[in-house]
């Protein structure tokens, strides 16, 4: 009988390349580390742009055939971070990418965003109470930046959290779990400031502040994981995503051009549980016994 591992880690993500891009090292260490880490993605980002011209006829005005391929691009991401657990919410395909808030996207049947969250949620609580995490990561109410598919993933989230903790909660799906830790990915305004004008020696243009998820002052941050020595590993996993991104040594790019840093020093804000010894806490599971 294969062993559980001590530590499980349950990260939810909207679209493939979300996951590398703000937790590629932090994922890296833990599975170095023997976590188990599981990787839930709530649609396959059919509406994203391309990058490579090669790829162009994959877009959803023409093939529509991106998000299958997004599946490709993410297996490989999480090969190169040692992730073997990756799952797509409710199966792939079964919520499709939204686009950016205001676009018709918005309104079409089976989006993430029009999702019931109830029966969403449903579907992560039955990972979770088979999985049995300890923390759980994810975005804060406005999704980071406010993508619909990044705020549903948020309600998502933290509807499936309280739910796999109730007994009463559909127990066909297995034993109550109460998740310890709950954390949002952030990323500190000072830090970014520095690593935007760092970027503009890159790229002709770097991305504002409101283009990047999560940003915040210092002062909300909670966790801070120096995961240098995995910095190779989360910049090839975002490579990658080579249809959403372009690496070039310490920073990258979305479709749209705009230069940001590629950080392996990775944030976070402890919105659920008892924090670990010290201030900023170092470590997703401190305080937390095997």
């Amino acid at each position: 009988m294969t062993a559980v591992p001590a530590r499980r880690l349950l990260l939810v993500h909207a679209h493939p390349d979300d996951e590398s891009i703000g937790n590629g090292a932090t994922m890296a260490r833990y599975a170095a580390e023997g976590a188990q880490v599981t990787l839930v993605t709530c649609t396959l980002g059919e509406g994203g742009e391309v990058i490579p011209p090669e790829l162009a006829h994959l877009t959803a005005d023409r093939e529509d055939g991106l998000g299958d391929f997004r599946i490709g691009e993410l297996t490989a991401a999480m090969r190169e971070v040692g992730v073997t657990d990756v799952r797509f919410l409710g199966g792939p395909g079964r919520y499709r990418d939204s686009g950016m808030m205001g676009v018709p996207e918005n309104d079409r049947p089976g989006c993430f965003w029009r999702a019931d969250v109830d029966e969403a949620a449903g579907h992560l609580v039955r990972v979770i109470r088979e999985v049995r995490p300890q923390v759980l990561v994810t975005y804060d109410e406005d999704g980071g930046y406010g993508h619909p598919d990044h705020i549903q993933a948020h309600r998502v989230a933290m509807r499936a959290h309280r739910l796999a903790a109730d007994p009463g909660f559909r127990p066909e799906l297995g034993p109550a779990w109460p998740i310890a830790k709950v954390y949002w990915n952030r990323m500190p305004a000072e830090v970014l400031a520095t690593g935007l004008r760092a970027a503009a020696a890159h790229f002709p243009r770097v991305a504002e502040p409101a283009d990047v998820p999560g940003v915040v002052e210092d002062g909300v941050i909670t966790t801070v994981l120096d995961n240098g020595r995995y910095a190779d590993r989360k910049a090839a996993a975002m490579r990658a995503h080579a249809t959403q991104i372009t690496v070039s040594g310490e920073f990258f790019a979305l479709s749209n051009g705009l230069g940001q840093p590629l950080l392996a020093t990775e944030y976070y804000q402890l919105v659920h549980g008892e924090p670990g010894p010290g201030r900023p806490e170092s470590d997703l599971f401190a305080g937390i016994e095997a």
